[in-house]
Protein backbone atom coordinates (compact mmCIF):
# COMPACT_ATOMS: atom_id res chain seq x y z
CA UNK A 1 0.00 0.00 0.00
CA UNK A 2 2.83 2.37 1.01
CA UNK A 3 4.62 1.55 -2.43
CA UNK A 4 1.16 2.50 -4.57
CA UNK A 5 0.55 5.53 -2.55
CA UNK A 6 4.46 6.18 -3.47
CA UNK A 7 4.28 5.83 -7.05
CA UNK A 8 1.13 7.81 -7.68
CA UNK A 9 2.61 10.76 -6.08
CA UNK A 10 5.20 10.31 -8.37
CA UNK A 11 3.45 9.83 -11.23
CA UNK A 12 1.54 13.39 -10.01
CA UNK A 13 4.66 14.96 -9.69
CA UNK A 14 6.13 13.85 -12.92
CA UNK A 15 2.75 15.30 -14.73
CA UNK A 16 2.97 18.43 -12.65
CA UNK A 17 6.50 19.25 -13.92
CA UNK A 18 5.74 18.27 -17.47
CA UNK A 19 3.05 20.89 -17.58
CA UNK A 20 5.24 23.65 -16.14
CA UNK A 21 8.28 22.64 -18.26
CA UNK A 22 6.27 22.29 -21.49
CA UNK A 23 3.56 24.51 -21.48
CA UNK A 24 0.88 22.60 -21.83
CA UNK A 25 -1.29 20.01 -20.77
CA UNK A 26 0.95 16.49 -20.13
CA UNK A 27 -1.13 13.97 -21.55
CA UNK A 28 -0.45 10.80 -23.00
CA UNK A 29 0.67 12.73 -26.64
CA UNK A 30 3.29 14.31 -24.17
CA UNK A 31 4.34 11.62 -22.38
CA UNK A 32 5.22 9.61 -25.42
CA UNK A 33 7.93 12.78 -26.29
CA UNK A 34 9.45 12.35 -22.96
CA UNK A 35 13.24 12.20 -23.41
CA UNK A 36 16.69 12.02 -21.48
CA UNK A 37 16.72 15.55 -20.86
CA UNK A 38 13.17 15.55 -20.07
CA UNK A 39 14.03 13.37 -17.14
CA UNK A 40 16.97 14.51 -16.15
CA UNK A 41 15.35 18.05 -15.92
CA UNK A 42 12.11 16.23 -13.48
CA UNK A 43 15.10 15.04 -11.19
CA UNK A 44 17.15 18.23 -10.83
CA UNK A 45 13.90 19.73 -9.91
CA UNK A 46 13.37 17.48 -7.18
CA UNK A 47 16.66 17.64 -6.03
CA UNK A 48 16.91 21.47 -5.58
CA UNK A 49 12.78 21.66 -4.36
CA UNK A 50 12.19 22.35 -0.58
CA UNK A 51 12.50 18.48 0.09
CA UNK A 52 15.99 18.36 -1.39
CA UNK A 53 16.13 14.08 -2.79
CA UNK A 54 19.21 12.92 -2.39
CA UNK A 55 20.93 10.08 -4.54
CA UNK A 56 18.73 7.26 -2.77
CA UNK A 57 15.46 9.27 -3.38
CA UNK A 58 16.72 10.04 -6.51
CA UNK A 59 16.84 6.62 -7.92
CA UNK A 60 13.59 5.47 -5.99
CA UNK A 61 11.93 8.23 -8.24
CA UNK A 62 13.39 7.31 -11.61
CA UNK A 63 12.49 3.39 -10.72
CA UNK A 64 9.05 4.98 -9.97
CA UNK A 65 9.10 6.98 -13.09
CA UNK A 66 9.71 4.22 -15.12
CA UNK A 67 7.15 2.03 -13.77
CA UNK A 68 4.80 4.57 -14.53
CA UNK A 69 5.64 5.66 -17.80
CA UNK A 70 5.26 1.84 -18.55
CA UNK A 71 2.20 1.57 -16.91
CA UNK A 72 1.06 3.68 -19.72
CA UNK A 73 2.57 2.13 -22.23
CA UNK A 74 5.36 4.94 -22.88
CA UNK A 75 9.05 3.43 -23.19
CA UNK A 76 11.28 4.86 -21.05
CA UNK A 77 14.67 6.75 -22.11
CA UNK A 78 17.29 5.32 -21.87
CA UNK A 79 18.76 7.47 -18.20
CA UNK A 80 21.34 6.05 -16.07
CA UNK A 81 20.02 6.19 -12.38
CA UNK A 82 22.05 8.40 -9.71
CA UNK A 83 24.79 5.93 -7.98
CA UNK A 84 23.57 4.67 -4.24
CA UNK A 85 26.31 4.14 -1.88
CA UNK A 86 24.81 1.41 0.26
CA UNK A 87 24.89 2.22 4.08
CA UNK A 88 26.81 0.03 6.39
CA UNK A 89 24.17 -1.59 8.86
CA UNK A 90 23.92 0.42 12.43
CA UNK A 91 23.10 -2.74 14.68
CA UNK A 92 22.65 -2.32 18.01
CA UNK A 93 24.06 -3.64 21.13
CA UNK A 94 23.11 -7.74 23.03
CA UNK A 95 22.14 -5.49 25.67
CA UNK A 96 20.22 -2.99 23.92
CA UNK A 97 18.35 -5.64 21.96
CA UNK A 98 17.03 -7.44 24.86
CA UNK A 99 16.42 -4.25 27.27
CA UNK A 100 14.34 -2.83 24.24
CA UNK A 101 12.56 -5.96 23.85
CA UNK A 102 11.55 -5.57 27.24
CA UNK A 103 10.82 -2.39 27.49
CA UNK A 104 8.71 -2.65 24.35
CA UNK A 105 6.72 -5.51 26.10
CA UNK A 106 6.01 -3.90 29.86
CA UNK A 107 4.10 -0.76 27.90
CA UNK A 108 1.35 -3.20 26.83
CA UNK A 109 -0.54 -5.21 29.31
CA UNK A 110 -1.33 -9.08 29.33
CA UNK A 111 -0.97 -10.35 25.94
CA UNK A 112 -0.19 -8.21 23.99
CA UNK A 113 3.09 -6.96 25.46
CA UNK A 114 4.03 -11.12 25.69
CA UNK A 115 3.19 -11.20 21.56
CA UNK A 116 5.28 -8.16 21.10
CA UNK A 117 8.11 -9.44 23.05
CA UNK A 118 7.97 -12.89 20.96
CA UNK A 119 8.28 -10.81 17.89
CA UNK A 120 11.13 -8.49 18.61
CA UNK A 121 12.72 -11.61 20.09
CA UNK A 122 12.56 -13.65 17.36
CA UNK A 123 14.22 -10.31 14.87
CA UNK A 124 16.82 -10.25 16.86
CA UNK A 125 17.10 -14.29 18.52
CA UNK A 126 16.72 -15.23 13.97
CA UNK A 127 17.18 -13.12 12.22
CA UNK A 128 13.93 -12.58 10.44
CA UNK A 129 12.11 -9.72 8.49
CA UNK A 130 9.53 -8.24 10.09
CA UNK A 131 7.44 -8.89 6.77
CA UNK A 132 9.03 -12.86 7.72
CA UNK A 133 7.75 -12.78 11.49
CA UNK A 134 4.17 -11.34 10.21
CA UNK A 135 4.04 -13.74 7.68
CA UNK A 136 4.42 -16.67 10.07
CA UNK A 137 1.53 -19.24 10.46
CA UNK A 138 0.00 -21.33 13.36
CA UNK A 139 1.38 -24.51 11.26
CA UNK A 140 4.80 -23.54 13.10
CA UNK A 141 3.63 -25.08 15.87
CA UNK A 142 4.30 -26.80 17.85
CA UNK A 143 7.77 -25.00 17.87
CA UNK A 144 10.50 -27.45 17.73
CA UNK A 145 14.76 -26.46 17.06
CA UNK A 146 14.35 -25.09 13.71
CA UNK A 147 11.49 -22.58 12.38
CA UNK A 148 11.12 -22.67 8.21
CA UNK A 149 10.58 -19.13 7.27
CA UNK A 150 9.55 -17.85 4.24
CA UNK A 151 11.17 -15.13 2.82
CA UNK A 152 11.85 -12.54 -0.50
CA UNK A 153 10.68 -14.41 -3.62
CA UNK A 154 8.70 -17.38 -2.13
CA UNK A 155 12.70 -18.65 -0.62
CA UNK A 156 11.97 -21.00 2.13
CA UNK A 157 15.03 -21.06 4.64
CA UNK A 158 15.58 -23.04 8.13
CA UNK A 159 16.54 -20.94 10.90
CA UNK A 160 17.30 -22.11 14.31
CA UNK A 161 14.86 -21.28 17.32
CA UNK A 162 16.73 -20.36 20.89
CA UNK A 163 15.12 -21.93 23.51
CA UNK A 164 14.70 -17.96 24.77
CA UNK A 165 12.53 -16.98 21.47
CA UNK A 166 10.86 -20.43 21.60
CA UNK A 167 9.74 -19.85 25.22
CA UNK A 168 8.58 -15.70 24.42
CA UNK A 169 6.61 -17.35 21.37
CA UNK A 170 5.55 -20.20 23.34
CA UNK A 171 4.23 -17.95 26.42
CA UNK A 172 2.18 -15.41 23.84
CA UNK A 173 0.33 -18.50 22.08
CA UNK A 174 -0.92 -19.75 25.61
CA UNK A 175 -1.65 -16.33 26.88
CA UNK A 176 -3.61 -15.22 23.01
CA UNK A 177 -6.91 -15.01 23.57
CA UNK A 178 -7.43 -16.42 19.70
CA UNK A 179 -6.78 -20.09 18.98
CA UNK A 180 -3.79 -20.61 16.75
CA UNK A 181 -4.51 -22.31 13.63
CA UNK A 182 -2.87 -23.52 10.88
CA UNK A 183 -4.19 -21.01 8.19
CA UNK A 184 -4.35 -17.73 10.15
CA UNK A 185 -1.50 -15.70 11.33
CA UNK A 186 0.52 -16.35 14.32
CA UNK A 187 0.91 -13.16 15.03
CA UNK A 188 -2.68 -11.06 15.96
CA UNK A 189 -3.96 -8.05 16.78
CA UNK A 190 -6.02 -6.71 19.41
CA UNK A 191 -9.12 -7.92 17.30
CA UNK A 192 -8.05 -10.78 16.17
CA UNK A 193 -6.73 -10.15 12.44
CA UNK A 194 -3.02 -10.12 11.76
CA UNK A 195 -1.13 -7.94 13.38
CA UNK A 196 0.58 -5.07 11.41
CA UNK A 197 4.38 -4.23 11.33
CA UNK A 198 2.99 -0.70 11.90
CA UNK A 199 2.20 -1.52 15.40
CA UNK A 200 5.53 -2.91 16.17
CA UNK A 201 7.35 -0.04 14.99
CA UNK A 202 5.58 2.16 16.91
CA UNK A 203 5.94 0.15 19.55
CA UNK A 204 9.40 0.42 19.54
CA UNK A 205 10.04 4.24 18.42
CA UNK A 206 8.10 5.38 21.48
CA UNK A 207 10.76 2.71 23.77
CA UNK A 208 13.64 3.18 21.84
CA UNK A 209 12.85 7.60 23.02
CA UNK A 210 12.31 6.15 26.46
CA UNK A 211 15.45 4.61 26.55
CA UNK A 212 17.32 7.12 24.89
CA UNK A 213 18.46 5.21 21.97
CA UNK A 214 19.36 6.55 18.37
CA UNK A 215 16.72 6.95 15.78
CA UNK A 216 18.11 3.95 13.89
CA UNK A 217 17.11 1.53 16.49
CA UNK A 218 14.53 -0.08 14.54
CA UNK A 219 12.87 -3.45 14.12
CA UNK A 220 15.26 -4.24 11.53
CA UNK A 221 18.06 -3.22 13.32
CA UNK A 222 17.47 -6.04 14.95
CA UNK A 223 18.10 -8.30 11.84
CA UNK A 224 21.43 -6.56 11.31
CA UNK A 225 22.49 -7.20 14.79
CA UNK A 226 21.81 -11.08 14.53
CA UNK A 227 23.66 -10.87 11.65
CA UNK A 228 26.82 -8.60 13.36
CA UNK A 229 27.08 -10.57 16.36
CA UNK A 230 27.25 -13.96 14.49
CA UNK A 231 29.87 -12.83 12.21
CA UNK A 232 31.61 -11.41 15.34
CA UNK A 233 31.62 -14.57 16.87
CA UNK A 234 32.75 -16.45 13.89
CA UNK A 235 29.88 -17.45 12.12
CA UNK A 236 31.45 -17.91 8.42
CA UNK A 237 29.63 -15.68 5.52
CA UNK A 238 27.90 -18.63 3.37
CA UNK A 239 26.43 -19.90 6.84
CA UNK A 240 25.30 -16.24 7.82
CA UNK A 241 23.82 -16.03 3.88
CA UNK A 242 21.92 -19.04 4.52
CA UNK A 243 20.30 -17.58 8.00
CA UNK A 244 19.23 -14.20 6.28
CA UNK A 245 17.97 -15.45 3.48
CA UNK A 246 20.15 -13.46 1.00
CA UNK A 247 19.91 -14.32 -2.45
CA UNK A 248 23.73 -12.94 -3.35
CA UNK A 249 26.59 -13.25 -1.22
CA UNK A 250 27.30 -9.94 -1.91
CA UNK A 251 24.29 -8.53 0.07
CA UNK A 252 25.97 -10.72 3.13
CA UNK A 253 29.52 -8.90 3.12
CA UNK A 254 28.25 -5.69 3.85
CA UNK A 255 28.34 -6.77 7.50
CA UNK A 256 32.08 -7.32 7.39
CA UNK A 257 32.38 -3.94 7.08
CA UNK A 258 30.41 -3.32 10.15
CA UNK A 259 31.96 -5.81 12.09
CA UNK A 260 35.58 -3.91 10.93
CA UNK A 261 33.75 -0.71 12.13
CA UNK A 262 32.97 -1.94 15.53
CA UNK A 263 36.54 -3.28 16.06
CA UNK A 264 38.06 -0.16 15.40
CA UNK A 265 35.57 1.68 17.57
CA UNK A 266 36.84 -1.11 20.70
CA UNK A 267 40.45 -0.32 19.44
CA UNK A 268 40.16 3.82 19.64
CA UNK A 269 38.21 2.90 22.98
CA UNK A 270 40.12 0.83 24.76
CA UNK A 271 44.26 1.61 23.11
CA UNK A 272 45.91 3.52 25.10
CA UNK A 273 47.60 5.67 22.21
CA UNK A 274 44.25 5.31 19.62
Amino acid sequence: MHTVRAYEATAARLLDFLSTHHGRLADVSLLKQIGVADLRAFLAARRDGGEGIGNASAARELSAVRTFLAFVGVETPRLKGPRVKKGVPRPVSPAEAVALADEVAEEREGWTGARDLAVLLLLYGAGLRIGEAMGLTGAVLPLGATLSVTGKRNKTRIVPLLPPVREAIEAYVAACPYAPAKDAALFRGARGGPLEPSQIRRAVRRARGRLGLSERTTPHALRHSFATHLLGRGVDLRALQELLGHASLSSTQIYTAVDAAHLMDVYRTAHPRA
